[in-house]
C-alpha cells in the first residue's frame, strides 16, 4: 500500500476518477498523500513570503479606508442625517467584524492563496468554490475600471486632460507593480495606509477647530446641525419616523461598499509569513483600528456639516463633495480641498491595487483547484502569477467606456455591482465557516486544537449572515417607492443575487459535484498539517516598540 500512495501515476489516477464521479478527496495523513495534498503541501511550502505582519495589517487598512469614507459619505449624510449615518456604520462594522474572526480563524487553519474560495472547495462543496471564485474575480475586476475612472475625475481638480490618458496611466502602472515581487505590493500599501491614516487624523482635528469656532468665517457649531436640520433625515420627502427609518436603511444599505475588502487579509495567506499567527493578529487589531477611525471620522463629520448642505448631493468627482472640505469651504479655508483630492486619488489608485491582488490571488486559486484554464498558474521569476495579473488587468479597458458625459452615471453603478458582490460574498463566507464549525461537532474535534479560535461562534456566524442576508435582499427598495423606479438601479442592486446561484447550481450539474457530508471535511488533515509545519513565533514586542499601534 506504502508503495501504491507513492505512485504518481496511481495518485493521479486516483484523483481524476473523484473529480469525475463529483466526489471531493479528503486530505489524508501525510503518509497517504493523493496529488491534491500534495498540491496542497507543496504550495504551503514553496511560496515566496514576502508579505510581513505590517504588511498584512496595513494591507487591511489601505483597501478598507478609501474613496467609501472620503467622498461616499456625503450623499449618506443627505440621505440619512449624522445619528443614521453613525448607528448604520456601527452596526455593518459589527457585522464585517464577525466574518473578519471567521475568515481569519479558517486561514490560520489552511493558509491557501485564494482564502475563503479553496475553503469552500474543501469544507463545503466544488461548486461553492467556483461560484464565489468567479464573483469574487467579476467584483474585483469591475471595481479596476472604476477606480481608474474615480482617479481621472478627481485629477480634473487641478487639470483637464482627457480622461483616457490617466487611465492608461495609472492603469499601466497598476499592472507593472503587480507583476513584481508581493513584498513591493505590500510596501506600496503601507504607504498608502500611512497616508490615509495622516489624513484621517488631519481631517478630525480639523473637525474639532471648526466645531470649536476656528476659520476666517468660523464660529462655534456645536451640536447645532444635529438641532437643526436636525439627527435624522426625511428620506425622499416621506414624513414621520417612517421617513426617517428608511433614510437610516438607505444609508445602512449603502455603508457596506465603505467596508468592502476588510475580510481579505487571507486572500494572499500563501505568500504571507507565519500566517497561522499574522492573520490572526491582524484580523484582531486591524478591525479594531478600522472601526474606530470610521466611526469617529463619521461622527466628526455630522457636527461640521448640515444634512441639508446642497454640496453633499454635487454630482462632481472631486473632494468638492467631501464633507470635510465642504465644511472647510464653509469657514473659509482654501487649502484643504487640494490636499483632501491628492490623498483621495491614491486612495483610490490603493483600492485599486488591493483589489487587483485580489482577484488575481482568487484567479489563481480558481486555477489551482481546477476551476479556471491551468495556464492561469504560471509564476514569473518573482513567484507572481502573471497571467493571472494580466487577464484581471484587461478588464481595466472598460474603463475606457466612461469617457462620455454619463461618466458619473456608469461609475456609480459599478459601485453598486461591488456592493451586492461584497455582500453576497459576506454571506458565502459565513456559511463556509459554519460548515467548518459544525464539521468540527461531527468529527468531536475541539476548537482548542485549533490554531487559532475566533470569538462569539456561532453565533456571531449566523448573526452577520442573517444580518447581510436581509441587507441584500432590501438594499434596492428604493426603487420600488412610485416615482423612484430606475432599471439601473435595481439591476446592480439585485444582479448578484441571480448570477450567484446560476453559477453555483450550473457548475454543480454539470460536474456532479455533492456537498462534503461534515464527517468527511478533511479538518483532521489540516491540523496534521499545522502540526507538521509549525511557524517560528516572534517573540513579543519589548520597550519602546510597544508605543507602535498601528502594526505593532
Amino acid at each position: 500500500m506504502a508503495n501504491r500512495a507513492e505512485d504518481p501515476e496511481h495518485n493521479e489516477e486516483i484523483s481524476t476518477r473523484e473529480h469525475e464521479q463529483g466526489s471531493h478527496p479528503k486530505l489524508p495523513p501525510l503518509g497517504e498523500q493523493n496529488a491534491k495534498t500534495q498540491a496542497v503541501i507543496s504550495e504551503l511550502d514553496n511560496r515566496k513570503r514576502g508579505l510581513k505582519q505590517r504588511h498584512i495589517q496595513m494591507i487591511a487598512l489601505a483597501g478598507t479606508i478609501g474613496t467609501g469614507l472620503f467622498l461616499a459619505t456625503g450623499k449618506s449624510l443627505a440621505r440619512g442625517g449624522p445619528l443614521s449615518m453613525f448607528i448604520a456604520y456601527l452596526i455593518v462594522g459589527m457585522l464585517i467584524c464577525f466574518v473578519v474572526f471567521s475568515v481569519a480563524e479558517l486561514s490560520a487553519l489552511a493558509p491557501l492563496s485564494g482564502g475563503i474560495i479553496r475553503h469552500a472547495e474543501w469544507f463545503v462543496d466544488p461548486a461553492l468554490s467556483f461560484a464565489q471564485g468567479w464573483n469574487s474575480v467579476y467584483a474585483n475586476a469591475i471595481l479596476l475600471p472604476a477606480e481608474m475612472v474615480a482617479c481621472a475625475v478627481i485629477i480634473d481638480f487641478w487639470s483637464h486632460i482627457n480622461h483616457a490618458v490617466w487611465i492608461s496611466v495609472l492603469g499601466g502602472l497598476l499592472i507593472g507593480t503587480n507583476m513584481l515581487l508581493v513584498s513591493i505590493y505590500g510596501e506600496l500599501e503601507f504607504i498608502f495606509a500611512m497616508m490615509k491614516i495622516a489624513l484621517i487624523v488631519g481631517v478630525n482635528i480639523l473637525s474639532i477647530c471648526i466645531t470649536s469656532g476656528a476659520g476666517p468665517k468660523g464660529y462655534p457649531i456645536g451640536f447645532r446641525f444635529w438641532r437643526d436640520p436636525g439627527p435624522f433625515v426625511q428620506f425622499l420627502g416621506i414624513p414621520g419616523s417612517w421617513g426617517q427609518f428608511l433614510g437610516f436603511w438607505r444609508v445602512l444599505s449603502s455603508a457596506a461598499y465603505a467596508f468592502s475588502n476588510v475580510e481579505n487579509i487571507s486572500v494572499a495567506a500563501a505568500e504571507t509569513q507565519n500566517p497561522r499567527y499574522n492573520i490572526p493578529k491582524a484580523a484582531k487589531r486591524v478591525f479594531l483600528r478600522i472601526l474606530i477611525f470610521y466611526l469617529i471620522t463619521i461622527f466628526m463629520m455630522g457636527l461640521v456639516v448640515a444634512s441639508n448642505d446642497p454640496g453633499l448631493l454635487a454630482d462632481s468627482g472631486d473632494a468638492g463633495a467631501s464633507p470635510f472640505a465642504i465644511a472647510a469651504t464653509n469657514v473659509g479655508i482654501k487649502a484643504v480641498p487640494s490636499i483632501i483630492n491628492a490623498v483621495v486619488v491614491t486612495s483610490a489608485w490603493s483600492a485599486a491595487n488591493s483589489a487587483m491582488l485580489v482577484g488575481t490571488r482568487t484567479l489563481y486559486g480558481l486555477a489551482q483547484e481546477g476551476h479556471a484554464p491551468r495556464i492561469l498558474t504560471r509564476l514569473n521569476r518573482f513567484e507572481v502569477p502573471w497571467l493571472s495579473v494580466a487577464a484581471v488587468g484587461s478588464f481595466l479597458a472598460l474603463g475606457y467606456m466612461t469617457l462620455s458625459s454619463a461618466a458619473s452615471v456608469v461609475f456609480d453603478w459599478l459601485q453598486q455591482l461591488v456592493s451586492a458582490a461584497s455582500l453576497v460574498h459576506w454571506i458565502n463566507i459565513e456559511i463556509i465557516y459554519l460548515r467548518f464549525y459544525y464539521g468540527c461537532k461531527k468529527q468531536n474535534i475541539d476548537r482548542n486544537e485549533l490554531p487559532w479560535q475566533s470569538p462569539f461562534q456561532p453565533y456571531a456566524g449566523w448573526i452577520s449572515l442573517i444580518g447581510f442576508a436581509i441587507i441584500l435582499i432590501t438594499g434596492g427598495f428604493y426603487v420600488f417607492i412610485d416615482g423612484n423606479w430606475s432599471p439601473q438601479t435595481f439591476v446592480s442592486s439585485y444582479f448578484n443575487i441571480p448570477l450567484i446561484f446560476v453559477l453555483y447550481f450550473g457548475y454543480k450539474f454539470w460536474r456532479k459535484t455533492r456537498l462534503v457530508p461534515l464527517n468527511e471535511i478533511p479538518i483532521r488533515g489540516f491540523l496534521q498539517l499545522a502540526d507538521d509545519t509549525p511557524e517560528d513565533i516572534p517573540p513579543p514586542t519589548t520597550g519602546w516598540r510597544k508605543l507602535n499601534i498601528l502594526w505593532g
